[in-house]
């Protein structure tokens, strides 16, 4: 059975997999009716429309 020589450090240990988790920025696109920027393949919050339909209806605020 193989036993290792010497004891492996907390840091060797945890960096292991440290080259598999980096930190990735979120793909964005433009709402190509209000060209806010959206997730995609989402509704687009601010005028709630999806690949030219209107989804969700959204209300006017009052200023």
């Amino acid at each position: 059975m193989a036993v290792p020589k010497h004891k492996v450090s907390k840091a060797r240990r945890n960096s292991r997999h440290s080259a598999n988790s980096k930190a990735v920025m979120p793909t964005l696109v433009e709402c190509p009716q209000c060209h806010e920027i959206k997730k995609p393949h989402t509704v687009c919050k601010k005028c709630g429309t999806y690949k030219g339909e209107t989804i969700i209806e959204k209300k006017e605020e009052k200023k």
